[in-house]
């Protein structure tokens, strides 16, 4: 059973998450995943990040009207990123956890660093062809291993030339398609109890809460100065995770 104080923290970390994707549109998975994983551990983050991230990135996924275009545009690579999950769930049970967290760490590094220093790269629609389920592949493990969905499918949608708002659809569609896989891969492994589900339904709650918040308070911000701090935090969880984890393995 969870006590109260790791209820309390999960709570707050899904309303700080909400808040930060009502802000600027992204990050409820990533921030929860990681300061969950400070706070517990990496498989019972994994899983308490389901329902929340599968709700609010179906939203995503159907609002704009553009889903079949995206389809038949990155079905290979959704198709890749989302099969692949449960060979790297596999590791759950396999690999040391603190090496799967300082995974985890490391990725969460990456993305801040690439973000922050605005790098874009550039992939031709030949390119796209196989390009695309190579890096769906390398996802949909990572994703098993770690729970993070962003590195390297984010980073491969902006390099394909989508515009904004099919950008931001397409990240909705690959967060939904990962979300679920990583479920059944959970549950296949294991790792996926009724009372970590339950939790997962009730952090709903102040994840839209958040999310409430956060559209309010966008208007009175600087998106830009916002995904700044939000990079920069990240950078510094994403450090903290590798040197605790790699620490705690010594």
């Amino acid at each position: 059973m969870l006590d109260v104080a790791t209820m309390l923290i999960i709570a707050g970390t899904f309303l700080l998450a909400g808040t930060v994707k009502g802000v600027i549109g992204l990050g409820l998975p990533t921030v929860s995943l990681a300061v969950l994983t400070v706070a517990i551990n990496l498989p019972h983050a994994m899983a308490l990040l389901l329902v929340p991230s599968f709700v609010t990135n179906l939203w995503q996924a159907v609002v704009g009207g553009n889903g079949r275009a995206i389809l038949r545009r990155l079905w290979p690579f959704l198709l890749m990123a989302t099969v692949t999950v449960w060979l790297g769930a596999t590791a759950l049970t396999r690999v040391d956890l603190s090496l799967l967290s300082a995974l985890l760490g490391l990725l969460l590094v990456v993305y801040a660093t690439a973000s922050l220093a605005g790098l874009h790269f550039a992939v031709s629609g030949r390119q796209e062809v196989w390009i695309g389920p190579v890096v769906g592949t390398v996802n949909g493990v990572l994703t098993g291993m770690t729970g993070s969905f962003v590195v390297p499918g984010v980073l491969y949608l902006q390099s394909i030339g989508l515009p904004r708002d099919m950008l931001i659809l397409a990240m909705g569609v690959l967060f939904t398609v990962s979300t679920l896989a990583l479920g059944v891969a959970l549950q296949g492994n294991n790792l996926l109890t009724a009372e970590l589900g339950l939790v997962s339904v009730a952090a709903i709650v102040p994840a839209l809460i958040g999310m409430v918040f956060g559209q309010k308070i966008r208007h009175r911000l600087s998106e830009g100065a916002f995904r700044r701090v939000f990079f920069v935090v990240l950078l510094l969880l994403g450090a903290y995770i590798v040197a605790s984890a790699l620490g705690g393995s010594d």
